[in-house]
């Protein structure tokens, strides 16, 4: 009897040994990605919480399971090896910033693939991915130099970049083509992350009656928003829709579609594609850039064809 059970006993401890091999190798067969999200980190209502929905929305359609890190210290290496170390198939890291650590220890992982979002990369493990700012930009530009009541208004960028200097540059355009009249008012503040310098320089514009502000700046450019809607006047979002941010401020957003990018790098994973390094540059035509639903004004028919003939002329 007892021989008996002891063999029942046996039986069943294989069947659990069995299973648990199973799960494990189930988990290990679920491709993965990691994330490094910019100094801001999350909550920055743009950059880094764009691409956290663009992981989301790869988990819920295509089962692929992540993980982040936020380098609130400047440690970009050290949180980049903490990814590593979880066996990302794919990581990715944010802005042009992540770009010397990333590139350090994709030379000591050959194997492992990175991606970066915002600057370009040449070693054959690194795929990299920027956009064509300028295009959504000149959208907003027009449409602030349409409405200006003033014919003042404002560019306010975080780091005196390339990147940022696309939008600027495509805002100024559009700014004039719609309004020859009008002058835009243009300030660094040298930061992605101090709320109050967007503030202060919002104030200052304003004191120049600037009625339009359009901050690119990151977690600087939240100040930016809330400045303009204490003091009543309109500002346009960047990256993310931040209509919520300023809900009687911010008209519409330009979307640079970091979600659509990181979930396309995740889809290639789990289709178990193989990352060749490339540079892939995004537009209106890819669905890189575009724009938030318009509020809190009202276009005219005139305005929204000149709007509407700018849209397809980039998505051709």
């Amino acid at each position: 009897m007892m021989k008996h059970v002891l063999r029942i006993s046996f039986m069943m401890l294989l069947l659990f040994i069995s299973a648990c091999s199973a799960n494990a190798t189930d988990e290990s067969s679920v491709p993965s990605v990691g994330l490094l999200t910019t100094e801001s980190g999350l909550g920055d209502g743009s950059f880094s919480d764009s691409a956290l929905q663009g992981l989301e929305r790869a988990r819920e359609e295509l089962e692929v399971t992540f993980d982040y890190r936020e380098p609130l210290d400047g440690d970009y290496e050290a949180s980049l090896r903490e990814l590593i170390e979880r066996d990302h198939a794919l990581i990715i890291g944010l802005a042009y910033q992540t770009q010397p650590a990333i590139e350090k220890l994709a030379e000591e992982y050959p194997d492992q693939q990175f991606a970066i979002i915002d600057s370009v990369s040449e070693l054959p493990n690194v795929s990299s991915i920027t956009f064509k700012e300028n295009e959504g930009s000149y959208l907003i530009g027009l449409i602030a130099g349409m409405r200006t009541e003033t014919n003042e208004v404002g560019f306010i960028g975080g780091e005196d970049t390339e990147v940022i200097q696309r939008f600027e540059t495509g805002f100024v355009n559009g700014v004039k083509d719609a309004n020859k009249e009008a002058t835009i008012q243009t300030t660094y503040t040298g930061s992605f992350d101090d709320d109050q310098l967007g503030a202060e320089a919002a104030r200052k514009m304003i004191e120049q009656d600037a009625d339009f502000l359009f901050p690119v700046a990151g977690y600087t450019g939240l100040g930016v928003l809330e400045e303009a809607q204490k003091s009543n006047i309109y500002a346009f979002g960047v990256d993310s829709d931040q209509f919520f941010l300023a809900e009687k401020a911010v008209v519409t957003s330009m979307l640079k579609r970091i979600d659509n990018a990181v979930y396309d790098l995740a889809k290639s994973v789990a289709d178990k594609e193989s990352l060749t390094g490339d540079h892939t540059v995004l537009g209106l035509k890819e669905d890189g850039v575009g724009l938030a639903p318009i509020r809190l004004i009202q276009l005219t028919n005139e305005e929204q064809e000149t709007l509407d003939a700018a849209l397809k002329e980039g998505e051709e």
